[in-house]
């Protein structure tokens, strides 16, 4: 007998901004297994049980809950924003590839979730409107020399690049030398967007020219957003400036044309 699996993404931390799949999917469940502040997040009923682990035991958070559900349970691995998005769905996954063949017998559901770099956007306007990247600035899971390799790449293609977990105590110097490399391939007047716990009671937004961002302007609750040579500040008196990526090409040489 085999149970179900959900790999849930509850959003940015905004209970509004969980989706309706996602809130159907925990109330089904029986067991959450995540990171405690994310399960946190949760109003779990008397019957559901939590299983709080470590940020960084995601494939042995993975196994535990495949375990479960191979015994029948229905069992929740829970991210915040979107869980394929540098979250639990790849560690389940991995775990899946990996593990006994009762695994790939679990009945499996990947449930959606606003990421974190979509709710820093709808603060600041529109800068993912045209093509973008999103990478990680850990090094926990790969080399830092291909972490700078792809910053550059992603630069010199004219992407606007969101940064995921641009620093933390263990790594503080990372989103500076991010930063430093990025100077070297767009230009100082570049929108640099900190979006810290947005969409949440304490969120801060700040925008700030490339030339001039500070990393101590971020932490491990912070998704930053950094615009291509193209991207677009719309000045706003009394109100906060709006960021955006123009639709194409012709538009950015249209409106060059005019100033």
């Amino acid at each position: 007998m085999t149970g179900r699996l959900f790999v849930i993404g509850t959003g940015p931390g905004n209970p509004a901004q969980t989706t309706p799949e996602a809130s159907a999917a925990i109330a089904e469940a029986g067991h959450f297994f995540g990171y405690g502040p994310y399960l946190d997040r949760l109003s779990l009923r008397q019957d559901q049980q939590r299983h709080a682990s470590d940020n960084r035991e995601e494939l042995a958070r993975a196994r535990a809950a495949l375990d479960m559900a191979a015994g029948g349970a229905a069992v929740a691995v829970v991210s915040g924003g979107d869980p394929g998005v540098f979250a639990m769905a790849a560690a389940v996954c991995e775990a899946i590839e990996a593990g006994p063949a009762r695994y790939r017998s679990i009945d499996l559901t990947v449930v959606p979730g606003v990421t974190a770099m979509l709710a820093v956007a709808a603060r600041a306007g529109a800068p993912l409107g045209h093509d973008f990247c999103a990478i990680s600035l850990s090094d926990n899971l790969k080399p830092w020399t291909l972490v700078e390799r792809r910053l550059a790449a992603a630069a010199e293609a004219g992407f606007v690049i969101a940064l995921y977990n641009p620093i933390s105590r263990a790594r503080p110097w990372q989103l500076g030398r991010a930063f430093e490399l990025l100077r070297a391939h767009l230009p100082a007047h570049v929108p640099v967007i900190f979006g810290r716990a947005a969409g949440r009671a304490d969120e801060t937004i700040t925008v700030m020219p490339l030339g001039e961002a500070d990393p101590a302007k971020a932490d491990m609750a912070t998704c930053i957003i950094v615009g291509s040579a193209e991207t677009r500040l719309i000045e706003r008196p009394g109100r906060p400036a709006l960021v955006y990526a123009p639709r194409s090409a012709e538009t950015v040489a249209e409106r060059a044309g005019t100033e």
